[in-house]
């Protein structure tokens, strides 16, 4: 045994003893204020129905509060763990080191970490073994202390208002983003939680809810939380497209549309939504089609009304892999869908955006006040969503199918009010965690019909929808 293993066996064994000796005797304290409100956070990030597994499990209260259908947990203390399994005879308990995960033949949608990178030998060699438990949808969660909480933990401890604990690492979240990129991972979001740790009537429920999250008191939070999500594993071969088309009075723009929008991956099908046009649109859909019989579409007129509505109507009938939502309108060259499909399809998103705000727009393309508008709204949706937005409104959208199928089950999560689609797509998006990309195109002025936006009503209605997200992601 080498001098490095021994020193690694004798770290373990040192802690493992430790934690024993600490849940065998522990009681109730003010640290409970403080994992109740960890229980909460998690609670909101995972959905009901998901596969979790938690590495430094304790006594499974984190796993036990969660709504799953599946979850593992694994710790090294057998009283910790003893205790679990009489409380949460539902969660599978493993009796396991962390650095020597060896679980059968599994993956799971949320792999937990919380309070334990801090205390582990060998940070990068954990992240390593749980690649295998990993789909490429799976979403892994840290939170561990912030450096700023050093000394006011070690005197609570002092005080026995805080679990006790062996020297710790203190790792930042630089630290933890580059474990993660040397592991095979991609951070998402990182974001700071819980200012107020112990019980204070009112006041604690309010700094963690509001304050927390506001700069510059998110400074002094307590721990720091990171997502992220695994990269390289099999994605889709070869996968195939639906392009959704809402077109409203937009009979000029048929023809050019039929012939621009390009053949993507392993088959496109375009499916155009008519939605009850005052020109004749659905005649030169119809006509267009049967003009052009080598291209795989469909028509339909939509059930209700707004854009929103006619993407879920196009959305629901759709057969391909990949979803796109393309403008009828053409201020958004269709060719430019290859430059979607090849960001989703390698696997670098999950969900990608359209930005018309990055290369210089056509005279007319788009009015002042509305440039204004876009750019109050790219800044609220990147506070909001914790990745960066720079144009919420861009009409083309591009994510996976089985995404958008999770999005529409949780719609009730936010509301069905959005008669855009966009901000129910983005909220969706991320709500789920999906990696947002946003792909740069020159925005072209219409050079048929009018626009189906009121600037005022529609602007007062976008954001009335931002201060109700904000209820829903924010201030939880």
């Amino acid at each position: 045994m080498n001098t490095h293993h021994q020193e690694f066996v004798q770290y373990q064994l040192t802690r493992q003893s430790f934690w024993k000796r600490i849940h065998a005797s522990i009681s109730r304290s003010w640290g409970s204020y403080y994992q109740g409100r960890l229980t909460d956070i998690y609670q909101h990030l995972i959905p009901v129905g998901s596969r979790v597994l938690e590495l430094g499990c304790a006594n499974g209260r984190l796993l036990a509060a969660l709504d799953s259908s599946y979850a593992v947990g694994v710790d090294f203390s057998s009283p910790a763990l003893d205790s679990a399994k009489k409380k949460s005879p539902q969660v599978n308990f493993i009796e396991m080191d962390a650095h020597e995960i060896k679980l059968d033949d599994q993956t799971f949608d949320f792999i937990i970490l919380s309070d334990l990178v801090n205390d582990l030998w060998d940070v990068q060699t954990v992240l390593e073994q749980l690649r295998p438990y990993c789909h490429p949808e799976t979403r892994i969660i840290f939170n561990f202390f912030s450096h700023l909480w050093s000394l006011p933990l070690r005197f609570a401890r002092w005080l026995g208002l805080a679990t006790p604990n062996l020297s710790q690492n203190w790792l930042t979240r630089h630290d933890m983003k580059n474990l993660l990129e040397i592991s095979g991972y991609e951070p998402l979001r990182e974001w700071r939680e819980v200012i107020a740790p112990l019980p204070i009537p009112l006041l604690s429920n309010f700094c963690n809810r509001y304050l927390a999250r506001i700069w510059p008191f998110e400074l002094l939070d307590i721990t720091n939380f990171v997502m992220a999500r695994p990269i390289g594993l099999a994605l889709k071969k070869n996968p195939t497209v639906s392009v959704i088309v809402a077109a409203r009075n937009e009979s000029g723009h048929i023809e050019e549309l039929m012939e621009r929008i390009p053949e993507m991956g392993g088959g496109t099908e375009i499916i155009f939504v008519e939605g009850n046009s005052t020109d004749d649109t659905y005649d030169k859909i119809a006509l267009e089609i049967s003009k052009n019989p080598n291209r795989n579409c469909k028509l339909l007129k939509q059930d209700g009304k707004g854009k929103g509505n006619a993407v879920r109507n196009g959305f629901d009938l759709a057969s391909g892999d990949i979803l796109m939502i393309l403008d009828a309108d053409i201020t958004v060259p269709p060719e430019d869908l290859t430059r979607f499909f090849n960001v989703i399809a390698n696997g670098s998103a999950e969900f990608v955006n359209g930005v018309r705000l990055v290369y210089p727009m056509q005279e007319d393309a788009m009015r002042f006040l509305n440039l204004i508008g876009n750019k109050f709204f790219s800044w609220a949706f990147s506070w909001l969503l914790g990745q960066p937005i720079r144009d919420t409104l861009c009409g083309t959208k591009v994510l996976w199918n089985n995404d958008y199928k999770r999005i529409a089950h949780n719609r009730t999560y936010f509301g069905d009010f959005d008669p855009f689609g966009d901000f129910d797509l983005l909220f969706g998006a991320a709500r789920l965690n999906l990696k947002i990309m946003e792909v740069p195109i020159r925005y072209r002025a219409r050079r048929y019909g009018e626009t189906n936006i009121s600037r005022w009503s529609h602007g007062w209605l976008l954001l009335k929808m931002v201060v109700f997200a904000a209820r829903r992601i924010k201030f939880t």
